[in-house]
This record gives C-alpha cells, structure tokens and sequence, in this order.
C-alpha cells in the first residue's frame, strides 16, 4: 500500500486519468473529491464487495438468466 501525504487543495493523478484532491479535513474524517473519466466506476469498498457476494451467490445458484446472459464477475483484486 502506497502512503502519501497531502494537504488541503493538494491532489495525486492515476494513470494520467484519475484526479484525486484533499477538499476537507475535520478531526479524524477528510473529504476526497474525485475527477474521472465517464467510463471508470468508483464504488465505496463496503458497496463493491456486497455486489461481488450476490454475483458469487447467483453465478453458484445455476439459475438461467433470462436471454442466456451470464453473470459478470469481475475479477477481485489479486486474482
């Protein structure tokens, strides 16, 4: 894991595409914003795993989707 420190109005670039600033700290909590590009999705961790669970679960059940549509997993980080 990479650890940086910033300061309010600093901001780290991904890949050239993804733009993330410092716009507040209050105690122990900060307020990220973010700047990227219409076809990247960005989930909270909490909501991106809970999806990936009922991906896992459908794709086990051997329930036909309707229109012989597979369910997608994407792969987890580390696979």
């Amino acid at each position: 894991m990479l650890y940086l420190t910033r300061k309010i109005g600093e901001s780290i670039v991904i890949n050239d595409a993804i733009k993330i600033t410092v716009v507040e700290i209050r105690g122990k909590s900060i307020k990220l914003g973010f700047t990227f590009p219409p076809d990247v999705t960005v989930l909270r961790e909490e909501l991106y795993e809970r999806i990936q669970a009922e991906n896992r679960a459908a794709a086990e059940s051997g329930v036909d989707l309707p229109g012989g549509l597979e369910p997608k997993v994407p792969p987890r980080p580390g696979d």
